[in-house]
């Protein structure tokens, strides 16, 4: 049935990084100089560049390694549609990241009216905004409700308690970066989601399923792989965890056909002849008077020595581990306690919508109970024009779970992703393979880090030279943790330079 149905790999080619990872270093063929470098161009690399600029530091180069920045908030095009590569959407900030809501104001998407900030409607996620498919129907929102017994709704209520009792003992704010490590934090940090669920006696199969399906959404890995700290600073950071019966919005999300690529343009756009795509960075040396920093072009082997008085590490905690020598001592403990979650992302185009089973109406994010994928995103759901016809939908697949995952993205074909997608996405819409005229995978062999148990890390590092900013080092990967990060570093080497 899928035999026929044309593709391929899509976004990052992970032996493009390969080939210069392990690569004998030759003599720069140009040597150049920055004020400052910026070494990624991820979220964090971006906002640092933005920081940088407002702190009237206008020296500065960007490296980075792909043809285009924004990291894992990257766009594709299938016969002319935009859809997302990976992150798909932005929680509308809250007081707690001041640097992201300033931009957000400043790109226009936030303006005060008559005394209260609000968003253009026009980038809030539409309603309706999350259903579920569970026993032949489809139901609003995500948590298992209809048809569940007492025991159930009685471990719903009990689990919102805990949540409400939680965020009495202990503040929690997105980004984490601005909260303290207490001795609260650290003891959540010890033990496992799971294990801290268990010693409440929290155990119903639906509670967990949602519970798991919300770690993995925001972590990679499910609730036995994650923190406890993690797995209630998913709600107590956010709207909590209503209980039944509870009067509860949908938190409103900013999200566009091409998911926080839109965000990520906007962000490159004022760099200008600053940001350098295709140069992977092959060393970073800081010394007594700056750093010293090679890049290579994967595609011809070719180096360029770059001299700078200073540099934001916006790489992935792995990969700075590879390349800044000597290594500080707190980068090597940081990469010790790290687990990266592979995913693998699918898109389809459609030629016009399957057909849909009874109950709630298709909405933006469509998930399907019990299955190891996180259901589609309908990245039409955001038009304008609500007309019947082609479509992309987006298929997430988290596999922090799943043994040599990260092999299996290497070595397996691009049909075995696409298969896999059209099966659990065939559940819910049995006639979906008929409607598929293309599909677009795209492979993250290290998307995000994991907040493990035991991985915690206590704040940022910086020292005259380096300042390390990436959502690695919060253990997980969120925009609003990449872009402060990445904003608060930025303005550490701006004061660093000026004085």
């Amino acid at each position: 049935m899928t035999r026929d149905i044309p593709g391929g790999f899509t976004g990052p080619d992970p032996a493009r990084g390969h080939r210069w990872r392990d690569a004998a270093l030759s003599q720069p063929a140009e040597q150049r100089r920055a004020d400052v470098l910026v070494l990624g161009g991820g979220m964090a690399g971006l906002a640092a560049a933005r920081a940088l600029t407002l702190a009237g530091v206008e020296d500065f180069a960007l490296l980075e390694l792909e043809s285009e920045a924004g990291g894992n908030s990257r766009a594709a095009s299938l016969g002319g549609l935009a859809c997302p590569m990976g992150a798909h959407y932005l929680p509308v900030p809250s007081d707690d990241a001041p640097e992201l809501q300033d931009w957000l104001e400043q790109i226009g998407l936030r303006r005060r009216v008559a005394g209260r900030w609000t968003y253009d409607e026009r980038h809030l996620c539409h309603s309706p905004q999350e259903r579920l498919y569970w026993n032949g129907a489809w139901h609003d929102g995500l948590l298992p409700l209809d048809g569940v017994g007492a025991a159930t709704l009685d471990q719903y209520r009990r689990l919102s308690r805990l949540i409400d009792e939680a965020r009495r003992v202990q503040r929690y704010a997105m980004p984490a970066v601005r909260l303290p490590v207490t001795e609260t934090v650290r003891a959540l940090w010890a033990l496992s989601f799971a294990q801290w669920l268990d010693g409440h006696g929290l155990n119903d199969p639906h509670l967990r399923w949602y519970l798991d399906y919300a770690c993995r959404d925001d972590y990679g890995a499910g609730a036995a792989a994650v923190s406890a700290w993690a797995g209630i600073h998913y709600f107590a950071s956010r709207h909590g965890f209503p209980a039944p019966g509870e009067d509860s919005e949908a938190e409103p999300l900013l999200t566009w056909p091409e998911g926080n690529a839109w965000l990520a343009q906007r962000l490159a756009a004022g760099l200008g002849d600053r940001l350098h795509t295709g140069q992977g960075v092959l060393r970073v040396r800081p010394g007594h008077h700056g750093v010293e920093v090679d890049s290579v072009s994967p595609d011809d082997g070719r180096i360029i020595r770059w001299q700078a008085r200073a540099a934001v590490v916006t790489l992935p905690v792995f990969i700075a581990r590879r390349v800044v020598d000597p290594l500080p001592p707190v980068v090597a403990a940081r990469t010790a306690g790290l687990r990266m979650a592979p995913w693998a992302v699918v898109n389809l185009r459609l030629d016009e919508a399957p057909k849909d089973r009874g109950g709630a109406h298709p909405s933006w994010d469509n998930v399907t109970y019990g299955t190891t994928g996180l259901g589609y995103v309908d990245a039409s759901h955001q038009s304008l024009q609500r007309v019947a016809g082609p479509r992309v939908w987006t298929w997430y697949l988290p596999l922090g779970d799943e043994p040599d995952a990260r092999r299996a993205l290497l070595e397996k074909p691009w049909t075995h992703w696409r298969d896999r997608a059209l099966a659990e996405l065939s559940v819910p819409h049995p006639d979906l393979p008929a409607r598929v005229r293309e599909v677009a995978v795209t492979r993250y062999g290290h998307a995000m880090a994991i907040p493990a148990p035991g991985s915690l890390h206590e704040g940022p590092w910086h020292d005259d030279r380096l300042a390390f900013a990436h959502a690695d080092w919060a253990g997980y990967s969120v925009f609003e943790e990449a872009f402060t990060r990445g904003h608060l570093a930025g303005q550490h080497i701006a004061r660093r330079l000026r004085g």
